[in-house]
């Protein structure tokens, strides 16, 4: 097959650093070639992914109304020169917007909440030729209100980066490891890790709007360097690798409904258990009692910290291995443009 895959704007395919949607991208431009198939890619102009064609964004922004145009033309084009036997977007529905009345079976992939406004005209427009794919069960349930249809593949991680670590020391630390703001729940793996007298190393890039400025000076700073506390900043593939391979548990205890979170997935690969909130796609990722546990409140937190000895560090291993890797998600993948290339076929 000849597909050809688009990404946001605003970052490389792959990320320099953070960017977990750029790194799915990158892994099935990596994964379906190597299935013999033929892969152009849609993203930013620095973008070093290994596509067969590449095609830069002209607009830098998804936002920018004048961005939009832009990069509508870039992705019509795109077509017209790559002539894929399907199209799956995890940019902006809008880019299609000339597309959507083709038969060129499409697919629009979100990674975040999507709009039921947008997916609705989407739908409607495209009469039949667009389908969609959430990260999590949670996106698939907001998506499905606005109608059209709906497939869950979840986000993968490349097993190969990440080394499994069957033991960690009896004093192995906790691990923060995302960006440091309130949604991500930094205070309060602060308050449980005091709490329950454990080292906490705490890894992630600042925010730097005022509402994060603000965040950090009363939430995060005027602990660092007291009881364990310590803050490293933004980490590098290789360094988060033995950051979570050292942790007892990475600790994040998310504030918000998460769409997935690659960075949990990340940790399993390692072996790392994971303490969070039963919030968004969590309970997709993380079996109580099995991978992590997930918390309500403080008090549970400190009791998930205490009894993480009693995670078996190779099932959290084998969790990515049968459900988060990439091989297993690429074939999803895969899967899902062989049908929906058949149905076209057949209709054409």
């Amino acid at each position: 097959m000849r597909i050809l895959l688009t990404a946001d704007p605003e970052l490389p395919v792959p990320p320099k650093l953070y960017g977990g949607i750029e790194r799915i991208v990158d892994l099935l431009v990596t994964g379906l070639q190597s299935r013999g198939h033929t892969v152009g890619l849609v993203a930013h102009p620095e973008s070093t992914s290994k596509a067969s064609q590449f095609f830069p964004w002209w607009g830098k922004q998804s936002q920018n109304k004048l961005d939009a145009l832009k990069n509508t033309t870039v992705l019509w084009s795109a077509v017209q020169r790559f002539q894929p036997d399907i199209l799956h977007s995890f940019s902006r529905i809008l880019y299609l917007l000339p597309l959507l009345n083709s038969g060129l079976p499409k697919v629009m992939s979100y990674q975040r909440n999507p709009s039921l406004r947008t997916t609705n005209w989407g739908t409607k427009l495209a009469k039949g030729s667009l389908s969609f794919t959430g990260c999590s069960d949670y996106i698939c349930g907001i998506g499905r209100k606005a109608g059209g249809v709906w497939q869950t593949i979840h986000n993968c991680v490349e097993l190969e980066k990440y080394t499994f670590q069957p033991t960690v020391k009896a004093d192995a630390p906790l691990v923060f490891l995302s960006r440091v703001e309130s949604i991500k729940g930094a205070h309060q793996a602060i308050a449980a890790a005091r709490q329950a007298k454990k080292t906490l190393i705490i890894a992630g890039n600042q925010v730097n709007s005022q509402e994060g400025k603000n965040y950090w000076e009363q939430e995060i700073a005027p602990y660092l360097g007291k009881d364990g506390i310590e803050y490293i900043g933004p980490v590098n593939d290789e360094q988060k690798n033995e950051l979570l391979g050292q942790a007892a548990a990475m600790i994040v205890p998310i504030q918000w409904d998460e769409p997935f979170g690659i960075v949990f997935a990340e940790a399993l690969a390692c072996g790392t258990p994971i303490i969070s909130s039963p919030r968004g796609a969590l309970p997709e990722i993380v079996r109580q009692g099995v991978d992590g546990y997930l918390v309500n409140n403080l008090e549970e937190a400190c009791n998930a910290i205490q009894n993480i000895s009693q995670i078996n560090r190779y099932d959290c291993r084998q969790r990515v291995e049968n459900c988060f890797s990439a091989d297993v998600i690429v074939s999803k993948y895969e899967h899902t443009y062989q049908s929906l290339v058949s149905i076209q076929m057949q209709i054409a």
